[in-house]
């Protein structure tokens, strides 16, 4: 894989590494470190995520222009409006976040009658100003990071600070976006699925059928657990291209959400969280079956991977460990390998993992794993420590598989930036006999 520059803080930040730093020296940067958190301010809702084909209010390169055009009147209001729905007007008060896109970030903050804003890295050695919206009350900064940036900011707003905003930076690399020349599979929205195994849930869910599908000839698949937060939209790019390439089988994809029950509640926890093979046979004997009705799947364990991020990490690990004869390739970005569970009597967690794994028997699974340096600090657990203590099962108990550290926080921007590498690595050594298309 290519290196690409990376900065751990502030503090190293003319320090050239490498994605793909040693573990322990990336936990070892850290010790004794302050490790303060991105938390909503009391009283700040955290803004609710689009639906995955809601588009943004506004984007970096439309704020850009925009802010070229120097708007007043009827264009500036108009813009101002589209900045507190992007934020999200609660927040944007509050300083809470920042908006990124590949190595862009925007800060903004409502501000009236600040005298000087800015923001500062945690550890105070990055200050930035922000520049007044003439004619509003909101202060910008537009700002261009180097690749692989993890930097936690605080806004300052005459010297008093204020919320947070952490920032990651990844450049999409051309796996991670359509190609001239590429067939581009089809991602197909399927009717909500009612759950038998999670009797009373609801969920949203695709489907992607490869352009290479051909009638009767079985492809592979792979299952996205919170698909359609986080997947359904970046990731059929990079399965074009590398299944047009040859350097993947084809595959299907499903992208799945989690249960919903009538009242709104969410069974997110239950489903992902427990470490038992219900979700696992809720896969297998429930949306397979059904996928099958749409592009026919192959039933080898090699040809089927499951995915996830958190929560969703620890399931598509969970399903592989009850049912390797199913699933024999897992993706896990920043995994929740720490003590939480869908019940306070829970006993069994995602933190029994590294235990179970060394004491066998090892399974005839592939993984791949990406943890962020940066990652969650909590009661539950340190999300970087239990990654490093999966790390160090899985090298003791033998298990083909590869872990990936970046500097990152909780989020899919580094497991997204690694992801043509990682389909890569889970797939080395299938056996590409699928011509590429034409």
């Amino acid at each position: 894989m290519r290196a690409r520059r990376s900065v751990v803080s502030s503090a190293v930040i003319a320090t050239a590494v490498t994605w793909l730093g040693s573990p322990s020296a990336l936990l070892a940067q850290t010790a004794g470190a302050t490790t303060e958190r991105a938390v909503a301010a009391p009283g700040i809702p955290a803004p609710v995520a689009p639906s995955p084909d809601e588009p943004p209010p506004l984007t970096i390169a439309e704020l850009r222009r925009g802010l070229a055009a120097k708007p007043t009147g009827p264009a500036l209001a108009t813009l101002v409006d589209k900045l507190r729905r992007w934020f999200g007007a609660d927040a944007i008060k509050a300083g809470m976040g920042a908006k990124v896109d590949g190595a862009d970030a925007v800060f903004a903050i409502e501000a009236p009658a600040a005298k000087a804003v800015a923001v500062r890295s945690v550890d105070g050695l990055v200050r930035l100003p922000l520049e007044p919206l003439a004619g509003s009350e909101l202060w910008l900064r537009i700002e261009t990071f180097g690749d692989g940036t993890a930097l936690r900011f605080a806004y300052d707003v005459d010297g008093r600070r204020l919320g947070a905003a952490d920032v990651e930076t990844f450049s999409p690399l051309p796996d991670h976006l359509p190609q001239a020349g590429v067939p581009r599979g089809k991602v197909i929205p399927q009717k909500r699925w009612k759950s038998a195994v999670f009797a009373g849930t609801e969920r949203d869910w695709w489907i992607y059928v490869p352009a290479q599908a051909r009638s009767g000839r079985p492809v592979g698949v792979v299952v996205f657990q919170d698909g359609g937060n986080h997947f359904v939209k970046p990731v059929p790019a990079v399965l074009d291209n590398l299944i047009h390439k040859g350097e993947i089988p084809p595959t299907a994809a499903v992208f799945i959400n989690p249960g919903v029950f009538a009242d709104g509640r969410r069974n997110r926890a239950v489903e992902y969280e427990t470490m038992s093979a219900d979700y696992a046979r809720f896969i297998t004997d429930e949306i397979l079956p059904e996928v099958e009705k749409t592009v026919k799947l192959r039933k080898d364990p090699q040809s089927r991977a499951i995915a996830g991020m958190s929560s969703g990490a620890l399931c598509a690990f969970t399903a592989a460990w009850h049912k390797p004869d199913q699933f024999g390739k897992v993706l896990s970005w920043v995994g929740t390998y720490t003590n939480v569970g869908p019940t306070a009597a829970t006993s069994e967690s995602g933190h029994d993992y590294p235990a179970l794994v060394r004491r066998g028997p090892r399974r005839p699974v592939r993984i791949f794993l990406q943890a962020g340096q940066q990652d969650l600090e909590q009661e539950a657990g340190s999300w970087a420590l239990g990654n490093a203590q999966m790390e160090r099962a899985l090298i003791h108990a033998r298990w083909d598989f590869r872990m990936v550290w970046g500097h990152g926080f909780h989020s899919t921007k580094h497991g997204l930036a690694v992801l043509p590498e990682a389909l890569r690595w889970l797939y080395r050594d299938h056996n590409a006999t699928t011509p590429r298309s034409n």
